[in-house]
């Protein structure tokens, strides 16, 4: 992983939770030894985003929303807006999760304009991109998530304040979790994909990380592949065992300080 590229490992609750679970989440992660280099953000139901962010406040864990809507107000029953979050002090939104792809229909079209209205809101944003089982079958991952990252391209120029998960569909909540070698060869196509439309200096720059059954079995070789640079994790983000995933780096960087 290039040095300019801080570790980054974002907790999704998804629609789980109560408030005093919620603190008491927070409360491990606050007590916890986080890796210092690494960057950490945590997103709870909507509902409970304000107070993550108040029991946050003065820490250096950052609180991110699950979804918004990319127009600023309106006849929209449930939605949340960009510029509500910018408004409630939320600067990260998690947009795309293919949560909200398969099960709510939102198409590459909708993704990149939510992405263009976040970023215009000042939000930084975790990009999810990731193909299905079938897609996966046929061949076709790089080339879904290809499509899938091009449709925002054409909205936008500067992805400096976007975090681009891939998350293939097949493994999200299954328990299956693409081998290493699988992510890495993902990984390495959405680089090249970046070098290439953006520019090396901002495809190198650009952090992206792994989603899909993230564990702390798993996390520490899925985190030695060159081009992951961090984690989304689901359910183990509901678990004491993130503080574990959020350090999968933080063993090895300290075996090769004391080899030095």
């Amino acid at each position: 992983m290039s040095a300019a590229r801080t570790f980054f490992v974002g907790g999704n609750y998804k629609m789980n939770g109560t408030l005093d679970s919620t603190k008491k989440l927070i409360d491990i992660l606050k007590s916890a030894q986080l890796d210092p280099k690494a960057e950490v953000v945590v997103a709870p139901p909507a509902l409970h985003l304000l107070l993550t962010k108040e029991l946050l406040s003065g820490s250096k864990i950052g609180v991110s929303a699950q979804n918004a809507y990319h127009k600023a107000s309106g006849a929209f029953t449930g939605e949340i807006s960009v510029t509500q979050l910018k408004d409630a002090g939320i600067p990260w939104v998690i947009l795309g999760h293919s949560e909200r792809r398969t099960l709510f229909g939102e198409k590459d079209d909708d993704v990149a304009e939510k992405t263009k209205a976040g970023l215009e809101q000042g939000l930084s944003v975790i990009l999810c991109v990731g193909e299905t089982l079938a897609e996966r079958e046929k061949n076709e991952s790089i080339n879904v998530v290809v499509r899938q990252l091009d449709a925002v391209a054409k909205q936008i120029s500067d992805w400096s304040k976007i975090v681009v998960a891939y998350e293939p569909v097949w493994a999200i909540g299954t328990g299956k979790v693409a081998t290493a070698e699988q992510a890495q060869e993902v990984h390495a196509a959405i680089r090249k994909w970046a070098n290439d439309k953006l520019g090396s200096q901002a495809g190198e720059a650009l952090r992206i990380i792994y989603g899909g059954s993230v564990a702390a079995k798993n996390c520490k070789e899925l985190a030695s592949q060159p081009d992951i640079s961090g984690f989304l994790v689901g359910g183990a983000s509901l678990k004491p065992e993130f503080v574990d995933i959020v350090n999968a780096r933080l063993i090895k960087r300290r075996s090769l300080e004391t080899a030095v």
